[in-house]
């Protein structure tokens, strides 16, 4: 599933340079995330990078988004194939 930063955020800029997918972008209130984009860390990290540095904690699931780990991976192959293949 991808993540949904609340509107609780406070802008404090924690979570935006910790996205290893580029999915976090600066919205017209909070920080957003591109659900497109976020694979939850799969494929770079254990956990999710931007969960363990917010302050507030108000990052959550995205209802609305509900992903297998399998879909996950498959998009962290997508989002990362010329990465992969130039590395081969």
């Amino acid at each position: 599933m991808a993540l949904l930063i609340t509107d609780k955020c406070i802008n404090c800029d924690m979570c935006l340079p910790q996205c290893p997918n580029d999915a976090i972008y600066e919205g017209t209130k909070v920080y957003e995330i591109d659900v497109d984009r976020c694979t939850e860390c799969m494929g770079f990290y254990e956990h999710q990078t931007c969960i363990a540095v917010c302050p507030i904690e108000c990052i959550i699931p995205h209802p609305e988004h509900m992903e297998t780990q399998e879909q996950l991976m498959h998009k962290f192959k997508a989002l990362n194939l010329f990465n992969y293949l130039s590395n081969k």
